[in-house]
């Protein structure tokens, strides 16, 4: 059987309900965070009545009600409201590579993190009922699909997610998928962009977009990328450029100047995304996504 980034082709359907019950949960977050100005109206409901107020439109008095209790009431109504939501997938190699933590233990790949995410978000889209749309890329932007609603829109993307990367296909198109999600929304949305940000030529198009969507940047990143495992002079070799290099990994000095970048890195990114109005979060592989994608919508509920 075929095995995709979200497993083999038998078990993907366990998977996918499994990930629509834990989506959920997540749908609560995101209709209840702080993102209402990604809801666009969509006409009025009625929503109840209550008594006549000096000052109320008489002709909003239900007179049925009235006649009924032998007092006046009014009806009420609210805004029916729709969340548009739209995913940015980093498919590229440096997305690819499996991690470990300090202790050894093997962990998800940044992409294999990225999609379950990327498929949680859209199973609560499906659950609210809300129109949800993406583009994949790695060199290249490989798949784009403006928002619809619906199942057959979920299960489309889900396989689309699940798909395995290209082989050996080396750089990152990410500026200019921001830039083609950019021009594919016709509406206000919330836009969220999973990838590790190693490219360059992504914080303008991230600025436009920002200027007119809700936009939550979302670095992916793995144990290893602050402290490594203790295994004395490890080959490495960067994914993109193929430079490789010998490290010390019991080096203590190596290892404290590796966590320094790697904190100086991820300062340098978080800066840049609040500076061009994005919000930033910071998703490490080792993490439960419906826990790290829930703390996310409680604290902008907070900031709210």
């Amino acid at each position: 059987m075929k095995n995709g980034v979200l497993g083999d082709t038998a078990s993907l359907i366990r998977r996918a309900a499994s990930l629509r019950l834990a989506a959920r949960q997540l749908a609560e977050g995101m209709k209840s965070g702080s993102f209402r100005s990604s809801y666009r109206g969509q006409g009025i409901e009625f929503s109840g009545v209550r008594e006549y107020l000096r000052g109320d439109d008489i002709r909003a008095i239900d007179w049925n009600v009235t006649a009924r209790m032998g007092r006046p009431f009014v009806k009420l109504f609210e805004e029916e409201r729709e969340l548009i939501v739209f995913l940015i997938l980093d498919r590229s190699l440096s997305m690819q590579t499996a991690a470990s933590s300090s202790q050894g233990t093997v962990c998800p790949s940044r992409l294999e993190a990225a999609s379950e995410a990327c498929a949680l978000i859209a199973f609560a889209c499906e659950h609210l009922r809300s129109p949800v749309g993406a583009v994949l890329f790695d060199r290249d932007v490989t798949f784009a699909c403006a928002p619809r609603a619906g199942a057959e829109q979920t299960m489309l993307l889900l396989s689309r997610f699940d798909e395995l990367p290209r082989a050996g296909v080396r750089g990152s198109a990410l500026g200019n998928a921001i830039t083609g999600a950019a021009h594919m929304l016709k509406k206000r949305s919330l836009v969220c962009i999973f990838s590790d940000f190693r490219a360059a030529g992504w914080e303008q198009p991230l600025a436009l977009l920002a200027c007119r969507h809700d936009v939550f940047a979302v670095r992916v990143a793995a144990p290893a990328d602050e402290e490594l495992p203790r295994a004395g002079l490890v080959p490495f070799e960067d994914p993109e450029t193929q430079t490789a290099l010998f490290l010390p990994t019991l080096s203590p000095a190596f290892r404290r100047a590796w966590k320094e970048d790697a904190k100086n890195r991820q300062s340098r990114w978080h800066d840049a995304c609040v500076r061009r109005g994005a919000l930033a979060l910071a998703l490490s592989v080792s993490e439960d996504p419906v826990r790290a994608l829930n703390r996310f919508f409680q604290e902008k509920r907070t900031d709210a």
